[in-house]
């Protein structure tokens, strides 16, 4: 993987030159007529979190956040090993103010069941008001996730911040930090979720069973993952958002059983009607598409097969498949072709080793308010909508949002005149521009305050 540093110096934060509103004329008036600081700091108080005062306090963190990105980025760690991260994240949340708690949930690695390093930590507005929570997920990616910038070869690689998840990890720092320099204007509650193992689909179930989403009482859940956008821009997924996962086991009997399976691999990876993107101008195609309504991506079959080291118990070779599709209500269909493809083979047994992990899909009337919470504050261009799901990408925060409603959004970290290779998740060539870090601090911490309030 590439340096991944980015060309941004940090400094994104765009600074509103007009505060505008009643409440901030009334403070102005109040300074105007000599009333001591005292009082004029108590008005301020006195009024909701907006979008000004998100951007004065993000002004004074901007650097360090960039800096606590970089520190991460030089130490990836992977499902189940986040200790450093955690550890950092633990201690910054603690200096703000926040209730933290660390080591929680359980997760299995390698088969064997161990502590978690989830990292919970607690904001209390001093107003009453709703609790919503943001995640931020902290593993890297393993060696063998992480693809070449065109086909073959790929030669092994060490684990890497290649899916940005450093950048998300020091988002939701930078939101907590300035929610809670501004907590005496915050309503009601905001819990930020720092999640290990998403990579191996491990460490949103570890909270949701460690009762996280109960204990605080959660009504909605938000949270940002990069995206191959331009930087300063962010893409929503009303009804969309990323395609499950389901897995297939035939055993394949017969004569010459080796060759059929052989041939079963083929046939199984016949039914894709995508194909893997292998080079910058197949990604450039995939993003227009997922933002085209109605789109070639609006139904899609991705298959992947292949024959097994060991065979069964009765020494038949096993072909071990799994697919992709959208909408997730496909899976029983394509399930059943799996099925018809198996009898062709005389002898064959299908089985399923594991229950489908679920899509991810935005639920359409939050999606929609925070589209329209973004364009009133950071301007008309600042989002896009994407309208079908990146075929070859999955996400465990389908579980919270199986559980909560709230969105699911792609942060733009595409340098401008960069190749969308540098901003595609999962390639080595991957590198993000650090200045999506404050956007995205900016946009949730603004949110997360107005979703709290309602």
């Amino acid at each position: 993987m590439t340096n991944g540093s980015g060309s941004g110096s940090g400094r994104g934060v765009r600074r509103r030159a007009v505060l505008g509103g009643a409440a901030v004329a009334g403070v102005g008036a109040v300074l105007a007529s000599g009333t001591t600081a005292a009082v004029a700091d108590s008005a301020r108080r006195r009024n909701p979190v907006d979008q000004a005062a998100v951007d004065a306090v993000l002004a004074q963190l901007d650097g360090g956040l960039v800096a606590l990105r970089r520190d991460l980025h030089a130490h990836p760690e992977i499902t189940g090993h986040e200790e450093y991260t955690s550890g950092v994240v633990a201690k910054r949340l603690r200096a703000a103010g926040l209730e933290v708690t660390t080591g929680v949930g359980t997760i299995v690695v390698g088969g064997k069941e161990q502590p978690a390093h989830g990292v919970v930590a607690v904001l209390r507005g001093a107003r009453p008001g709703r609790t919503v929570a943001y995640r931020a997920d902290m593993d890297a990616v393993p060696g063998e996730g992480i693809m070449p910038p065109v086909a073959p070869p790929n030669p092994p690689r060490p684990a890497a911040h290649a899916c940005g998840h450093d950048i998300h990890t020091t988002v939701g720092v930078g939101v907590a930090e300035v929610l809670a320099r501004l907590r005496q204007r915050l309503s009601g509650t905001v819990v930020f979720l720092f999640q290990p193992g998403e990579e191996g689909l491990a460490g949103a179930r570890a909270l949701i069973e460690a009762g996280v989403l109960e204990k605080y009482g959660v009504e909605e859940i938000h949270a940002l993952h990069t995206g191959p956008y331009p930087v300063g821009q962010f893409a929503v997924t009303p009804e969309s958002g990323l395609p499950g996962q389901d897995w297939v086991n035939i055993a394949v009997g017969g004569p010459d059983a080796a060759a059929s399976a052989a041939k079963l691999v083929a046939d199984i990876k016949a039914l894709a009607t995508v194909a893997m993107p292998q080079t910058p101008a197949d990604l450039e195609t995939m993003v227009r598409d997922v933002q085209t309504p109605d789109g070639p991506l609006a139904r899609f079959l991705v298959t992947g097969a292949r024959v097994a080291k060991l065979p069964d118990a009765e020494g038949r070779p096993v072909v071990e498949a799994k697919f992709r599709c959208w909408p997730e209500a496909r899976d029983g269909e394509v399930r059943e072709e799996f099925r018809r493809l198996a009898q062709a083979y005389p002898g064959s047994v299908v089985s399923y080793p594991q229950e489908p992990f679920p899509a991810l899909v935005c639920p359409a009337e939050e999606t929609d308010a925070l589209a329209r919470h973004l364009r009133c504050e950071l301007g008309a261009g600042s989002v896009t909508v994407n309208h079908a799901a990146f075929p070859f990408n999955g996400e465990d925060y389908a579980l919270f949002l199986e559980r909560v409603p709230g969105t699911y959004t792609f942060l733009g970290v595409r340098t401008p005149g960069a190749g969308i290779e540098t901003s595609y998740p999962h390639y080595e060539t991957f590198a993000p521009d650090e200045r999506a870090i404050g956007v995205g601090v900016r946009a949730m911490a603004g949110w997360l305050a107005a979703r709290a309030r309602y």
